[in-house]
């Protein structure tokens, strides 16, 4: 049986030509099975099935390249307005240890259903997903039943931060561990990747800069090179990771990584933000120019930071320094309409300037930037050849009329309920905000209310200080009893 061909007709549509994307008026897109056969001002062949897109903007899907979706969701109503000054505002090392020995599995897969739901209402179509290896096959089959193209970032490290008393953190070593956990990633990668009709795939994803010996990274380039896979990497997150390494090292992360020949075009940092040069480092150096030189990719997810008072400095300097820069969310929420606004603005204010960030620009950083970061060039463009992945956009609500530069709209202005129609692989998996392979959403954000209840009491065992739920994030109002 030939595969179905759809015909959308559309008022604006997000093209690409080649090089660039371009704004096509009064156009069409033709696809064909999972794959973009036309894009053109007219179609003159035959359609199995047509959607008239009249008034609407089609754009390519966007692609989160940092997410931890197994988990960030029930970081909601707990870790914001929180932020230690010892550890420099940072909840990595005070509040995420609590939570994350208060989750269990069925939290998890809670929390793996509700984002990838959120996923596709809110732009994504690509994401890429870092979490544990019990949940591998689980988040594989979820992004299959849901629709959504993942990437599976297999974790592995060599040790564990920690603190004890509140005030400082250590770290506990067992590298025998992390080349058990590499190898049973490796494994899974090789009997995975590309598997579910093409939408599962993965990629290698040792921890964290500080947590991974240099001997684990150089192991992880030399399988990368081996498998043709790329690498995602936490690095510069935090001031005191970056004080860590220079500790140890007498460098900066970014300077380290290159010594021991792990950069390269096939490495997408996560953040890499705290480097030689920002105002929270005061550390001279040229990690901008490393960065750049070896052809790396920067993952920057704007809120999870903007949210503890610390920025990219900035997004700018980054692209006009050549880096190739893409854009995620990490933690919740999993909106990738909200990244692009965060990052244009967060930038703006840094430099002071407000024609240098443009919507373009983030644009690009979350559609072709995304897709050059996973070496895909079938990916974040309506082009022939290039997969199914569209977005329809509505163009007469009250926050994308007047319609005249639809990128602009859609980065300062809309919202998600402004995405009306998620393709993936030609597939439409959401559609009215009715999401294929979640069609209750109330049902599951009830089970995610279930979750949270059920660990917010039990946060204390993971804590340092064995602290209440309260105690570590105190409720913003005290509560009444309406006398």
């Amino acid at each position: 049986m030939p595969p179905t061909r759809t015909l959308i007709k559309a008022s604006h549509i997000i093209a690409y030509d080649g090089k660039r994307h371009r704004h096509l008026k009064d156009g069409v897109v033709v696809i064909e099975g999972d794959r973009i056969i036309h894009v053109g001002k007219t179609w003159t062949g035959a359609a199995d099935v047509t959607i008239d897109a009249a008034g609407r903007v089609v754009t390519p899907g966007m692609i989160n390249t940092h997410t931890h979706l197994s988990e960030s969701p029930l970081d909601r109503s707990l870790v914001e307005d929180t932020g230690k000054r010892n550890f420099y505002n940072s909840a990595l090392f005070d509040m995420l240890p609590g939570r994350s020995g208060a989750e269990d599995e069925e939290m998890m897969q809670i929390c793996l259903d509700f984002s990838f739901a959120e996923l596709l209402q809110t732009g994504t179509t690509t994401v890429v997903e870092m979490g544990p290896k019990d949940l591998y096959d689980y988040t594989a089959d979820t992004a299959a039943r849901y629709g959504v193209r993942v990437y599976v970032g297999m974790g592995y490290r060599s040790g564990r931060w920690y603190s004890d008393d509140g005030k400082a953190v250590k770290y506990e070593w067992n590298e025998a561990q992390g080349i058990r956990d590499m190898d049973d990633g490796v494994a899974w990668l090789e009997k995975n990747h590309g598997t579910r009709g093409g939408l599962v795939n993965a990629l290698l994803a040792p921890r964290q800069v500080d947590t991974c010996s240099a001997a684990l990274l150089k192991r992880t380039r030399e399988a990368a090179n081996r498998l043709k896979a790329p690498v995602t990497l936490h690095t510069s997150q935090s001031v005191v990771e970056f004080q860590e390494m220079i500790r140890r090292n007498g460098c900066t992360p970014i300077e380290w990584l290159r010594d021991i020949g792990f950069l390269g075009p096939d490495v997408l940092l996560g953040h890499a933000i705290i480097i030689s040069g920002h105002s929270w480092a005061n550390y001279a150096g040229d990690d901008l120019g490393i960065m750049a030189s070896t052809g790396v990719s920067v993952a920057h997810a704007p809120w999870v930071f903007v949210r503890r008072g610390v920025t990219m400095e900035s997004f700018y300097k980054y692209m006009q320094a050549g880096i190739n820069m893409t854009l995620g969310t990490d933690s919740a929420p999993q909106n990738m309409i909200e990244s692009l606004r965060y990052a244009s603005i967060f930038a703006k204010l840094i430099e002071r300037q407000t024609e240098i960030m443009r919507a373009s620009h983030v644009f690009d950083a979350a559609t072709l930037g995304g897709a050059r970061a996973l070496g895909r060039d079938d990916l974040g463009r309506i082009a022939p050849g290039a997969k199914a992945d569209l977005l329809i956009w509505e163009g007469a609500s009250h926050s994308m009329a007047p319609l005249r530069d639809p990128i602009r709209n859609i980065v300062y202005n809309s919202q998600a309920s402004d995405i009306r129609t998620t393709i993936v692989n030609g597939r439409v998996v959401m559609h009215d905000g009715v999401v294929v392979g979640a069609p209750d959403m109330r049902a599951l954000a009830q089970r995610m209310q279930a979750a949270g209840e059920r660990m917010w009491p039990a946060m204390q065992k993971g804590d340092w200080g064995h602290r209440t739920v309260d105690q570590m994030s105190p409720m913003s109002y005290a509560e009444w009893d309406g006398a």
